[in-house]
């Protein structure tokens, strides 16, 4: 049973994890009104105009955030931009259904497609987690966002946004704005599938990195800085980046300097398991990925050495996959790499919601405390003792409305107290 129109919403599952305390607690309840948490406490009671939902079996938690996703498919980026955009709404849909409540889209190369996602989904065209939009990658000619080289020495024509020298990235900034931006990201270092340049590599000078910022923060928008070198991180936090994406091969040391800042890592881990995994599996690689196979080779020692380093940190970890670099459904897995990381179960879930919502300036959601906004997802099982949890979402809320509902898939416990 779920609420209808102007009445109450009673969750009852048999646990609730709030995202402050280090456990869930048995026994609580959660009342939701008018798209927000109005209260949570042990057998709130019921009045005449509130429905009930039961979820024996199931640990209720925050909404997921995924802070580091592309949501367009890159192999569609030939097709007309409307086929493109219609590419991520199966996505969009299936994100939503699995927990995910919020998702940060980190752009693409060309359009700003995913501006008009975040409009429809605002607008209830379509289904899916709100978006945080960073309209496009900023990228240097030569530098991991600049997609088809080749074709620029050969035709002069550029694939990507592309910038360089304090003009042209003030503008650049200013027209990710007059497009829609929530958020501005740049390619400060090189990448993995990166034509030209290197993932070990540095794409900007310490005045360019700081015209990005500074003119972002002038319009009010948080940067967000690709980057996996000690160099690289280090000018992008000097710079006053809000996050640094992937952030591999960091030292200690750098990440000292994170900790001081107060930058968040979204470090991706999931989605450089995902390639090293699979680096023999001749079938898994096609001609268009030989530069990424050579990289992911060359560097792979250095990565899974460099994938253990944040858990001994005390950085601010905020969960996000690059989903869209590999099948979006899988992006849950970022939950059990964590763990195989070194991340505990209650950081790896903070780092998917109070953190996550630290980051997106978003204290609203990631809690469930009274006032929040009813952002919920109930799982099957517990996923402190048994992190794969995180992949059965038996009951999705988005601002109160319940928009999932499945049956169990195992045998489920009594709730605490009731027959």
């Amino acid at each position: 049973m779920h609420a209808s129109a102007g009445r109450d919403l009673l969750l009852r599952p048999d646990r609730v994890w709030d995202a402050i305390a280090d456990t869930p607690v048995d026994g609580l309840t959660v009342l939701v009104r008018d798209g927000r948490i109005a209260a949570v406490a042990h057998d709130l009671p019921t009045g005449p105009d509130t429905d009930v939902i039961e979820m024996p079996g199931c640990t209720l938690l925050p909404g997921l955030i995924d802070c580091h996703v592309h949501l367009l498919d890159e192999s569609a980026e030939t097709a007309p931009s409307a086929y493109q955009t219609l590419t991520a709404v199966p996505v969009l849909r299936a994100l939503l259904h699995s927990g995910f409540t919020t998702v940060r889209d980190l752009g693409s190369a060309h359009l700003p497609l995913n501006v008009s996602l975040r409009t429809a989904l605002e607008d209830g065209l379509i289904q899916g987690p709100r978006i945080i939009a960073a309209p496009n990658i900023l990228s240097p000619r030569g530098g991991h966002g600049d997609k088809q080289p080749d074709l620029a020495l050969r035709y002069g024509h550029q694939i990507g946004t592309l910038a360089e020298g304090v003009d042209e990235l003030r503008r650049a900034v200013r027209e990710q704005s007059r497009a829609g931006a929530d958020w501005i990201k740049f390619a400060g270092g090189g990448g993995f599938s990166s034509p030209v340049d290197s993932p070990t590599s540095t794409a900007y000078s310490r005045v360019e990195m700081h015209t990005i910022v500074s003119t972002a923060a002038d319009l009010g928008l948080p940067c967000a800085a690709h980057v996996f070198s000690d160099n690289a991180v280090l000018r992008a936090v000097m710079a006053g980046v809000r996050s640094v994406e992937h952030g591999c091969f960091a030292t200690t040391t750098t990440y000292q300097e994170m900790e001081r800042a107060g930058t968040f890592l979204v470090a991706t881990h999931y989605a450089q398991t995902y390639f090293l995994d699979r680096l023999d599996d001749d079938t898994f690689w096609d001609s268009s990925m030989t530069t990424t196979r050579r990289n992911y080779r060359e560097h792979a020692e250095a990565l899974r050495e460099g994938l253990q380093r944040p858990a001994r940190t005390n950085v601010k970890a905020a969960f996000g996959t690059d989903a869209g670099m590999f099948p979006h459904a899988e992006n849950w897995h970022e939950f059990p790499t964590m763990l195989a990381h070194g991340y505990t179960p209650l950081r790896a879930l903070r780092a998917a919601t109070c953190v996550a919502a630290e980051l997106l300036h978003r204290p609203d959601l990631g809690v469930i405390t009274s006032g929040a906004t009813a952002d919920l997802v109930a799982l099957e099982g517990d996923p402190f003792t048994d992190i794969t949890a995180t992949h059965r979402a038996r009951y999705v809320l988005q601002q109160g409305r319940l928009i999932t509902e499945r049956p169990a898939r195992t045998s489920t416990r009594p709730h605490p107290g009731r027959p």
